[in-house]
Formats: C-alpha cells, structure tokens, sequence
C-alpha cells in the first residue's frame, strides 16, 4: 500500500504546471497555422458555392432567353403563418 507523501504531490503538481505551459507553448505554435487553414478552407467553400449560383442563374436565363417563357420559383418564396389558434369556435342560441 502507498502512502501519500509532500514529495510525491509536489512532483505530480510540477508535471501538472510543466504540461500545462508545454500546451500552452504548442499552442501559440500550432493553432494560428490551424485556424488559418479552417478559415482558407471556409473561404474556399464560400467561393464554390458563390460560383455554382451564379453558374446555375446564368443557365437559367439563358434557358428562359431561348424559350420566351418565364419561370417563377415559388419553393423559396414564404408561405403565410397561420394564425394563433386559442380554442374550438362553438356556435349557440339564446334559450328564452
């Protein structure tokens, strides 16, 4: 059985405050380089989507240039709330 001792807390806080500052130093290290990247892939992303809906609006009008017709979306388009129901409408008569 092991008994606890002031030397071995003092070691296991010495190995705790030498890993928290070895992190620490990793981290000034390595997380800009990381957060750089996640934002150039986001920024690349953005890019791709931005150029397939313009590529798509481009095919859409010249499509509706050769055909004279006009396409209206309405899947976009926002359909009314319906209102707040507060309970069942009964209907009655006054009994003299």
């Amino acid at each position: 059985m092991q008994e606890a001792s002031f030397t071995n807390l003092f070691k296991t806080i010495m190995w705790i405050i030498a890993f928290y500052y070895i992190f620490k130093f990793l981290a000034r290290i390595f997380l800009p380089v990381l957060v750089k990247k996640a934002v150039e892939k986001a920024g690349e992303n953005f890019q791709r989507q931005q150029q397939y809906g313009q590529d798509n609006s481009w095919q859409q009008t010249r499509t509706n240039n050769n055909n004279d017709e006009i396409i209206i979306n309405t899947a976009n388009a926002k359909k009314p709330r319906e209102t707040k129901k507060v309970g069942d409408y009964v209907d009655y008569e006054e009994i003299d």
